[in-house]
């Protein structure tokens, strides 16, 4: 877990941020407490100051709080805990991956245990990423998390997490990222081998996919699938490689 955990209380009331503020102030694993009055604000304050948790009113004004996480990508998400002053907002916060939810007005000990759930949540992570890591040092093979993307006489540096899915394309490959395709000098199976095989798999010979941009399947035929993205592109699952998707999800398709 971090050392002391970042946290970002969205919610267009201040009394309603108040409240947050001094539960979380009695916590001494809480460090820095930011906070944003819209979901605006809150997706520039997500993407800029990378909290590990984020309280997110379900309904704000101008952008509400689901809003905020298709903005952000779900994918990119700190832990969230929506906070909502209606039960029927309970089911919005599970479909959009939301760890906990708590329902207005909550009470200290509601609070707690959901701080319960998300220092669990935050231990498994930082075991994972400890052992992703120490499996790139033993394997020798350090993990790319970010690549360097050299287009127009400019050099951006690409998070590994931002790719939805990667197509072959001769000695380079293309890189499906936010709505763009970028061009990348690399053989496919070489740069497999620096993903991090936790969230990049190869379903084709010449594409790989990031299984957080997966919106759904749709079976062709013969054992065959296509992969619809969340941004609406597609890919195909050769039978060849189907057996490595199933592997990396643990169950059959």
């Amino acid at each position: 877990m971090p050392e002391r955990i970042r946290v970002l209380i969205v919610d267009d009331e201040q009394p309603a941020r108040q409240r947050l503020i001094d539960l979380l102030r009695t916590d001494p694993e809480v460090g820095d407490i930011l906070e944003a009055g819209n979901g605006i604000i809150a997706v520039d304050m997500i993407e800029g100051e990378r909290p590990d948790l984020v309280f997110l009113d379900v309904q704000m004004p101008e952008l509400d709080g689901i809003g905020v996480i298709d903005a952000v990508g779900s994918a990119r998400m700190p832990l969230t805990v929506f906070v909502t002053a209606y039960d029927r907002h309970a089911l919005r916060a599970f479909e959009a991956n939301a760890l906990d939810y708590l329902l207005k007005p909550f009470s200290d000990e509601r609070h707690e245990a959901t701080m319960v759930r998300v220092k669990s949540r935050l231990n498994e992570q930082s075991l994972q990423e400890f052992g992703r890591r120490l499996g790139g040092l033993v394997s020798g093979s350090p993990r790319y998390d970010r690549l360097v993307v050299k287009s127009g006489g400019r050099t951006r540096f690409l998070r590994a997490d931002e790719i939805d899915w990667i197509e072959a394309a001769g000695v380079y490959v293309t890189l499906h990222a936010d709505g763009a395709e970028i061009l990348y000098r690399a053989a496919l199976h070489e740069l497999a081998k620096k993903l991090d095989p936790e969230r990049f798999v190869r379903v084709h010979r010449s594409a790989i996919v990031n299984i957080d941009s997966i919106l759904h399947l749709e079976p062709i035929s013969h054992g065959e699938f296509d992969i619809v993205m969340k941004n609406g592109s597609r890919c195909r699952i050769s039978r060849s490689y189907r057996a490595e998707l199933e592997k990396r999800l643990g169950q059959s398709l």
